[in-house]
Parts: C-alpha cells; structure tokens; sequence
C-alpha cells in the first residue's frame, strides 16, 4: 500500500500526529478496580471514561432490573444504547418498541426518549454516549455499590428527596432535563 502520509496528501487531507500522551484505556465489566453506581435504581459502570477518549465518548455497562430505568429525558449529546441481554420498552419521541438482546437503538441529540425494563429478568446494556459528559454526570448522582449488578441501596423519603435535588441542579450542567411521564 505504500506510505500512509503520502497516500492522505495525495488525497487532499493530513491527519495531525499520534498524540503519545494518550494512553490504550482498558477495562472488563467485573474489574474490581471500577467504580459501580447506582443512578435511578439501576446500576451503571463506565468503562471507557471521557477523558480516556478526549472528551469525544463514553462507554457505560448498564444493569437494569425488571421495573428500571429512567424517567422521560432528554439532553443535548447522542446516546446509542446495545442490548447484550434481555430487553427494554424504549419510548423515543412518544413512540414505543420492545429491543432485545443483540440489537442497538440510536437516540439523536435532544430528542425525547425513555427506556424501561418492563421484563422479569435483568437487562444488560451498553451505552455510549457522544460527547462525554454522562459518565461524569453519574459519578456525581451516583452512590456507590459493590459490583456491576449490585442494586443501589433502598432511597428513604429524605434520601429520595435529598438525590432529587442534587439531580436537578446539576442537569443544567449536563444540558439534561427530565420530561413529564406521557
């Protein structure tokens, strides 16, 4: 094939230099090293954080139990969601469907959208979320939990509350906002 730099400026373009100070970013789903999070009663593990990757994405293990996901959202970043197993009712621009395991569903930019586990059985999903940002939005809401399919610790009245209202002030900063349920 020839020289790669010769064969990009013969084709009218020039790709900037390897930048060596970014580093191979690895991870397995059960690495005890990761951080496990329950966010809306599911429980989320970022595999691929935004600044392993410049900013461009993230990549999220998602464990939903039968009965979760979010509420009614929508934000200003592209979100791609792979079922590995199981099934969700995706709800996107009012429209609804059921996904299942091996198939992957793009949401756009801002527009309205849900997912829900309506199953008896646990879903395993990926997201990725383009740009970054998700990932820090849940490591702040986040709490702690000892692995990738631990259940978040039960909300009290004033717990619930007290997350609510860290949620809502920080949604402006992840351009998010939650949607009233249709």
């Amino acid at each position: 094939m020839g020289d790669g730099t010769n064969a990009a400026a013969q084709h009218g373009f020039a790709l900037p230099p390897d930048d060596l100070a970014r580093a191979l970013a690895t991870a397995g789903a059960d690495d005890p090293n990761l951080k496990h999070l329950g966010v809306v009663g599911d429980t989320y593990t970022t595999l691929v954080r935004g600044k392993d990757t410049g900013g461009r994405f993230c990549v999220i293990d998602m464990f939903v139990p039968p009965g979760g996901g979010p509420p009614p959202h929508r934000h200003d970043f592209e979100e791609t969601f792979v079922i590995l197993e199981g099934e969700i009712a995706a709800t996107f621009r009012g429209a609804k469907s059921i996904v299942k395991a091996g198939a992957a569903i793009h949401i756009p930019a801002n527009a309205p959208h849900q997912f829900h586990n309506s199953s008896s059985a646990p879903v395993r999903m990926l997201c990725i979320a383009s740009p970054a940002g998700l990932d820090e939005m849940f490591a702040e809401v986040g709490v702690p939990v000892a692995s990738r399919t631990a259940p978040p610790p039960p909300l009290d009245e004033a717990a619930g509350s007290a997350l609510r209202a860290k949620l809502g002030a920080l949604l402006p900063k992840y351009k998010t906002e939650i949607l009233p349920h249709a």
